[in-house]
């Protein structure tokens, strides 16, 4: 029985990068044997163990056949015969398919290490095209690996090849659920736009996300004066320098789409409610935060109600940071803390002290309450802006 560590923890330590998880595969070992030392199972469709004290995940050396389209149809192979090169053959890029023995020297039959001193993405062999996940994780992996020192490529070759996959409708296949696992991943990387770039190099993203892949050549409805896919391009790389949580970065991807292709991309792909509702929440709203300067108190608080920001005042704060971000700095940006301060000025008003009152004044008059309590929070805030002009 051998032991090495493989794939992202060994490219991460050639990079000088923090390894964050390590992999490993053994090689001329049974599932008994595995068993016999303590190691639980845990694959479903492969042998995967964990060790029985770091709980890290050993895999069995295994190949893999194409028996079906899409993602899903392999036939896997693993038993203590299958050699270690033969397991890292399967695997996507060169880069990945580094291992590292016990005695910390390093087996390389593909070419890895050369691809990574030449920071290019390479597949390792024609089984590339076999799963069209792997275009997803290229493109995520490109995002990962865009700022310099790093700023890695994709080899040509490697770009023929997944152009001929989408051509043959290999990402047809992908159920939505994987999809958006890759993109929300890659979304959460130091340079998204990079991601795209891949994906619309290779015309995956036509396939995926056709509502985004239309804006390039468009020109934007928020900054008439650009192209609406660069735009989007730069406000989502501004999201990720400001470090912005996974919905804001949804919703700023989007920013320049109406709400009707906005629900469709949420529906088709299944998004998380708290990525779809402020994704949902910034197209219909844009407009109304990048005037805000320009409203008075009441137009301010039908916003503030309209976003139902009173009880949500988190996904509010991510609504006016994400079109903040995808305002770029120009003439229409708002100023968050001027809505923020606005916020809190109707946050301060005494609903129930209002609604009070009006039972009091009113009886058996509910339907009283709603309008005096807008009336108030309008007046609090009017007297917030009076204040703020009439200051140095």
């Amino acid at each position: 029985m051998e032991i090495y560590t493989v794939g992202g923890a060994v490219r991460d330590a050639l990079l000088g990068l923090p390894v964050q998880d390590r992999d490993f595969v053994v090689v001329g070992a049974t599932p008994q044997q595995m068993l016999q030392r303590g190691f639980t199972p845990v694959g479903k469709d492969f042998p995967v163990f964990l060790h029985p004290k770091t709980h890290e995940e050993y895999a069995l050396a295994r190949t893999e056949r194409k028996t079906a389209p899409g993602y899903r149809g392999f036939l896997l192979h693993a038993d203590s015969e299958v050699t270690l090169e033969q397991d890292l053959a399967r695997r996507d890029l060169t880069i990945n398919a580094i291992a590292r023995a016990g005695d910390g020297s390093l087996i390389d039959p593909f070419g890895g290490q050369r691809d990574l001193a030449a920071r290019v993405f390479r597949h390792v062999s024609a089984a590339f095209a076999e799963d069209p996940v792997r275009i997803l994780r290229l493109a995520r992996f490109a995002a990962r690996f865009a700022l310099p020192p790093h700023d890695f490529q994709v080899a040509p070759e490697t770009n023929l090849l997944m152009r001929q996959m989408v051509a043959a409708g290999e990402v047809d296949a992908l159920v939505p659920e994987r999809i958006w696992q890759e993109l929300a991943r890659g979304l959460q990387e130091a340079l998204p736009s990079r991601m795209f770039a891949v994906l619309r190099d290779c015309g995956a993203l036509a396939r995926l996300l056709p509502e985004l892949d239309a804006l390039w050549g468009a020109r934007s409805r928020r900054h008439p004066e650009t192209d609406a896919g660069l735009q989007a391009m730069l406000a989502i790389d501004v999201a990720a320098r400001q470090n912005m949580a996974l919905p804001g970065r949804f919703a700023v991807l989007l920013h320049d789409l109406d709400m009707v292709a906005v629900a469709a991309v949420c529906e088709r792909l299944r998004v998380p409610h708290d990525c779809r509702d402020l994704a949902l929440l910034t197209a219909r709203e844009y407009a109304a935060v990048s005037a805000a300067r320009q409203l008075d108190a009441d137009a301010i608080v039908c916003l503030i109600e309209r976003c139902d920001a009173l009880r949500k005042p988190q996904r509010f704060a991510g609504l006016l940071q994400a079109v903040a971000c995808s305002g770029q700095g120009g003439a229409d940006q708002p100023q968050p803390e001027h809505l923020l301060a606005a916020l809190a000025a109707v946050q301060a008003v005494d609903a129930g002290r209002v609604a009070a009152d009006i039972a009091q004044a009113y009886p058996g008059q509910p339907q009283r309450i709603a309008p005096a309590l807008h009336a108030a929070r309008t007046a609090a805030l009017a007297a917030l802006l009076r204040a703020g002009a009439s200051g140095p």
